[in-house]
């Protein structure tokens, strides 16, 4: 049976190319709003670190009606740390939406998102996003997609892609440059007649392929997929397929269907329709929802390994407890082991009893995404600096090596070849035009870590980076990272400013003035090499005496403030980050007196 008239669709992108804007354009041209309804922009990225970052972190399930259609539509990270989750999430699709700036063309993570979608086979729209940018090149970009296409060995019948231009901020689809900007009536014609529509037997034995995990406060851990055969009702019996082959049994107790952003609970769906099913606390991604009396399980998701790890550990520093709610090894392991429930390219390992948790993931954001979430849920730990996760292949030592495109300035591009030397980058590619260099290196997952504050100071901010893994290859040597060391206080106190006037002059300070901080707490970072102790308490001794000119006024620098992401790339290897719902410090493990 095939069913005319859905259609599900995922819409892939490499970051800020315009995908949550254009699912909003389609949700208000469908009709999905009252005229005079309120509606927030980014409708999708419904938590705050997404709106906060402007990137869609998890990926998110909707629809809209067009004309007599019903067309699911999933909106997928864009990052290529969040990688593991388009795998996933493309198996519930039938097509696929890929938007390119119309400036920027085809970018790393094009090239990621693309390879998992030719893979399945999956028939694609490509739309040329943000046409209305004044510096866009709509056609130099199809050309650019053509030869990606090429370039990934696309199949004949997929090499004659249909191509959308579009402005999802002003809410227009076009198929010719020419014709008046309207409405998206062209892009949804484009998904009707070239997404072909799901196929399957509502009588055959249920399937349904866990592909994403959502959790409701009321009901537990949702399980959303798409009904490849067969149908779900309310209270039937099923049997839950887990990814190593066991099989346990299970009721649903609720199914609900996508209505634009929100789930709608329905009594019954059949093969074709992408729905989320409540009836089971241990299912996670990889899982299959299946006939009790004729189980047929599907292949799991094949995931990428994860590239870098960090330790969690309990916070045992003299500040600890004060600031968070949840703080001990226990506490930590509840809730990474939530976590990889729902996060399948997330692997945690017990260090040792009470010692904490090796975490493994895709990527720096990939990894303080989540430090960043557990922190505003109360919880206080410490992390250490990112590793790189090594592997052995006939005795020899591999690491993992990322594909970096740089866009900088002409006149910058000397001082970033020279940092990229420094880290073992291999430079592949150079082209320049009207005065910006287009530069494509490999280099050395080790070499990107805590890179990127760097490359913003050499390219004054205006330069653009992207990377995405490439393979492993033979280890590339030593890489030397922080050249200069850290002030560390050498007592617990309160931050004074007189103390701290005096130290400025030996380098960045970290603390203003008032500021608790205890001994072995990183203040500052050093001028030279070589770590510093210092006291930042220390007041002006106080006589009767005074005289002109000697008590000048106390000017103090504005400490430098770091980010979470920065101060995880900023540490070495005998610090650690301090993370609590309130504070960021960085500490020594051990202090050398």
């Amino acid at each position: 049976m095939i069913r005319n008239d859905l259609r599900n669709i995922a819409i892939i992108a490499h970051v800020d190319h315009g995908k949550t804007t254009i699912v909003d354009g389609l949700f208000k041209f469908s009709g999905s709003f009252r005229d005079n309804q309120q509606v927030e922009e980014c409708l999708m990225d419904s938590n705050d670190l997404e709106r906060e970052r402007g990137i869609t972190i998890t990926s998110k399930n909707g629809s809209f009606r067009y004309k007599d259609y019903t067309i699911n539509i999933i909106d997928t990270p864009g990052h290529a740390d969040f990688g593991g989750q388009v795998e996933r999430v493309l198996k519930m699709a039938d097509g696929a939406l890929l938007l390119v700036d119309a400036q920027e063309g085809p970018m790393p993570q094009t090239y990621f998102v693309l390879k998992k979608a030719l893979a399945l086979a999956l028939p694609i729209i490509v739309v040329i996003n943000k046409i209305d940018k004044p510096a866009a090149r709509p056609h130099w970009a199809v050309d650019q997609v053509f030869d990606l296409f090429v370039k990934l060995d696309a199949p004949d019948e997929l090499l004659d892609f249909p191509v959308v231009y579009a402005s999802g901020r002003d809410g227009y689809a076009i198929d010719n440059l020419e014709d008046p900007h309207r409405d998206l009536t062209p892009l949804c014609e484009h998904i009707i007649k070239r997404i072909p529509p799901p196929s399957g037997s509502p009588d055959g034995p249920l399937q349904v392929l866990v592909s994403t995990i959502d959790y409701s406060p009321y009901l537990g851990r949702l399980g959303i997929g798409k009904i490849t055969s067969g149908q779900l009702n309310i209270n039937k019996e099923i049997a839950v397929v887990m990814r190593d082959g066991s099989m346990k049994p299970a009721r649903v107790t609720k199914v609900f269907r996508f209505e634009v952003n929100q789930k709608v609970p329905c009594d019954h769906a059949i093969c074709g329709d992408i729905v989320a099913i409540s009836g089971m606390d241990d299912v996670t991604v990889g899982c299959t929802y299946t006939d009790p009396e004729n189980p047929i399980p599907l292949p799991p998701t094949e995931i990428d390994p994860p590239t870098i790890s960090m330790n969690f550990i309990p916070n045992d520093s003299p500040f600890s407890g004060r600031e968070g709610t949840f703080v001990t090894s226990r506490h930590l392991a509840e809730r990474l082991a939530r976590e990889i429930m729902s996060d399948v390219a997330l692997q945690v390992e017990p260090l040792g009893e009470g010692m904490g948790f090796k975490v493994s993931g895709r990527g720096e954001l990939h990894l303080s995404i989540l430090i960043e979430k557990m922190r505003r849920e109360g919880y206080e730990f410490q992390v250490t600096r990112p590793q790189v996760i090594f592997h052995e292949e006939n005795g020899v030592k591999m690491e993992p090596y990322e594909e970096l495109t740089i866009d900088v300035d002409e006149t910058c591009m000397g001082a970033v070849m020279e940092k990229l030397g420094i880290r073992k980058g291999r430079i592949q590619t150079m082209d320049t035009a009207n005065g910006m260099a287009k530069l494509t290196y490999l280099i050395p997952t080790r070499g990107l870590l805590g890179y990127r504050s760097e490359f913003l100071t050499d390219t004054k901010g205006l330069g653009v980076m992207n990377y995405i893994f490439h393979d492993y290859e033979p280890y590339a040597g030593e890489i030397r990272f922080r050249t200069r060391g850290a002030m560390v206080s050498m007592c617990t106190c309160t931050t004074v400013g007189y103390a701290l006037f005096n130290l400025q002059e030996r380098g960045k300070l970290f603390v203003g003035p008032g500021i608790d901080v205890y001994e072995g707490q990183v203040v500052g970072e050093h001028c030279r090499e070589g770590d510093l102790l210092v006291n930042p308490a220390k007041a002006k001794k106080l006589t009767n005496m005074r005289a002109s000119g000697s008590d000048e006024a106390i000017i103090l620098t504005p400490p430098v403030t770091m980010s979470l992401e920065e101060n995880i790339a900023y540490i070495d290897d005998d610090e650690l980050v301090e993370v609590t719902p309130k504070s960021i410090r960085i500490r020594k493990i051990r202090i050398h007196k």
